[in-house]
């Protein structure tokens, strides 16, 4: 039953909202005085008296109320939004605490400090998600398994304070890039689709993937209509993800290179950017965030 715009379960309730009065009558407690010198002045028993009155009618009143379960009745609400719904897929593997796009071997083992990959990646995270205030962002790492950090909001404080407190720390050893993926598109499960939906991986490395594991993400991602964007951080300089005629020897079948190529059979909307250097970097970020991620 619909009363003062609200629906009512049992309106019948509030037929008995007078009882809320009853406090204000009680027996005559009236005494005959022979001299009223007698009686003092006693004001703060009059408060406290009123104040019990009024108190015990609200009381019941309310309880009244809660009985008849009043509840706002249901509503269509309209949104209208220009952003996408993106998933941060951020590598927290060891190898990301090293130094970012080196041109030699011994450099890349050493102490990388501002210069680490993961470092770099927070910085530009943070940009990205500043620079784009009508997207929904979501959040998971991956080094040994992945964990849903943070799922799919609006809040840009609670990304940004994602993005921070997952660069502290050390990263692990082992990189399982099947896992993530997969928790990455649980993300979009039970959710109503509203446009573009990207999973952002952010990862300087691959992992050579079981056939299963490549078919359950493939079937995975074409049911949900998922875009795979990669922005791949290089280790060194001279590393690519597509072949070429000057490859040295050592980067041609690196797990990278297979993962890329997989990426490009699912059938998904798909693009790597490779930053093998802070320029390239900035430039990666720039193609990505000038490119045409909306409804």
């Amino acid at each position: 039953m619909m009363l003062f715009g609200l629906e009512w379960a049992y309106p019948l309730m509030i037929l008995l909202l007078p009882l809320a009065l009853l406090p204000w009558f009680n027996n005559n407690l009236d005494k005959t005085v022979a001299w009223t010198a007698l009686v003092p002045h006693d004001p703060l028993s009059r408060t406290i008296s009123l104040s019990l009155k009024v108190l015990s009618s609200v009381v019941i009143a309310s309880l009244l109320l809660a009985v008849a379960s009043p509840a706002i009745p249901e509503r269509t609400v309209q949104r209208f939004g220009e952003g996408a719904e993106i998933v941060l897929l951020l590598d927290r593997s060891r190898s990301m605490d090293d130094a970012f796009a080196v041109t030699t071997q011994a450099a890349n083992y050493s102490v990388a400090g501002d210069n680490s990959k993961r470092r770099v990646a927070r910085t530009y995270l943070t940009e990205f998600v500043k620079k784009r205030p009508d997207d929904r962002f979501g959040f998971v790492f991956f080094s040994t398994n992945s964990i849903n950090l943070l799922p799919l909001t609006y809040s840009k404080e609670a990304i940004l304070n994602t993005i921070e407190a997952n660069s502290l720390g050390k990263g692990l050893s082992d990189t399982n890039l099947a896992d993530a993926l997969m928790n990455s598109a649980i993300m979009f499960e039970d959710q109503p689709y509203r446009g573009a939906r990207i999973v952002l991986l952010v990862s300087d490395g691959g992992q050579l993937m079981t056939d299963e594991a490549m078919e359950l993400i493939t079937q995975r991602y074409k049911e949900m209509n998922l875009s795979i964007y990669w922005i791949y951080l290089k280790s060194r300089q001279e590393m690519t993800l597509e072949p070429s005629d000057n490859d040295n020897i050592l980067y041609t079948d690196i797990p990278e290179r297979k993962v890329h190529e997989f990426f490009k059979t699912i059938g998904v909307p798909y693009r790597a950017f490779e930053a093998g250097s802070l320029e390239d970097f900035a430039k990666a970020w720039m193609k990505l965030m000038n490119s045409n991620i909306k409804r």
